[in-house]
Order: C-alpha cells, then structure tokens, then sequence
C-alpha cells in the first residue's frame, strides 16, 4: 500500500510505502507532464537507490532527493 506524503507546487506528489520486511521504504514521485503524461521515478530508502527514473532531468532528482532526506525520519 502506498500512502501520500507531499505534494510540491509544481505538482510533484511523494507517496511512499510502509517498511518492507528488509527494513527499506518505497517513495514513488509522480509529476503530470503535458508530454509525457506523467514522469516518475522510485527511490528505495534508506539507501536511496533510485530506479525507474522517467523524464527527470539529474537536478530535478537532486532536489527531489534533497526534500526527501529532509523528511527521512517522517518516513522511516
């Protein structure tokens, strides 16, 4: 199951997963994108491994990554 954490202006939206049995967390973004309907991405926590990375540009994950270290410990 997933639950929704953030939504940023730009319309990104966070959501993530309870802790899995091996001690990780999903965090799935999500952001509309009039060309590519949606662009995503999947970072697994605490390592922050990212995959499935569509249309996010390096900077954008950067920054992402940043607000989700902000909030590490809201998540797990």
């Amino acid at each position: 199951m997933m639950y929704p954490f953030m939504t940023l202006n730009d319309g990104t939206e966070i959501v993530h997963s309870d802790m899995q049995e091996n001690g990780t967390v999903k965090v799935y973004i999500e952001k509309p994108d009039e060309k590519y309907c949606f662009r995503h991405a999947t970072c697994w926590l605490p390592q922050y491994r990212w995959e499935d990375i569509y249309q996010f540009g390096d900077e954008e994950i950067k920054k992402i990554q940043e607000i989700i270290k902000s909030s590490n410990l809201l998540l797990i």
